[in-house]
């Protein structure tokens, strides 16, 4: 719903960005690639699983996200990506920090935006229980 707001090129820089982040603890795995597509069908662009780490530059990346609401947007949806394997990895950390350094978003407020990401990603491991349940019905 965040990432809607974002300009078309933001998009793309923000899947980029996301991959990296997912990638970025050695533990790419179902539960990251979930998210990335539900980011891209919410962005309403294709999903695309190739990345390559080598060539990624986070500095040019960041730059492209000149707005401060554009800023908060992507430390918002990177904190889902981040805290859907239960696990924020101090690779994570680093990136986290180096953004929020870029951005100049304090910690507290990144901490705020990190306890928000953890809700949402374990409301929507709820909700991915409650689709894919199949109830008795008598």
């Amino acid at each position: 719903m965040l990432l809607m707001k974002l300009e078309t090129k933001e998009k793309f820089s923000f899947l980029q960005l996301a991959h990296y982040l997912a990638r970025i603890d050695n533990n790419f795995g179902d539960k990251e690639v979930e998210i990335l597509k539900e980011y891209c069908t919410e962005m309403g662009i294709d999903y695309i699983d190739s990345f390559d780490m080598d060539s990624f530059c986070l500095e040019e990346i960041l730059n492209h996200f000149k707005s401060k609401k554009s800023q908060k947007i992507v430390l918002l949806e990177l904190m889902i990506l981040i805290h859907i394997d239960n696990n924020f990895h101090v690779n994570e950390q680093e990136l986290i920090k180096k953004i929020t350094d870029k951005f100049e978003i304090s910690l507290d407020d990144a901490g705020d935006f990190s306890q928000w990401g953890k809700s949402v990603a374990m409301l929507y491991q709820v909700a991915n229980i409650f689709i894919n349940e199949e109830k008795n019905e008598n």
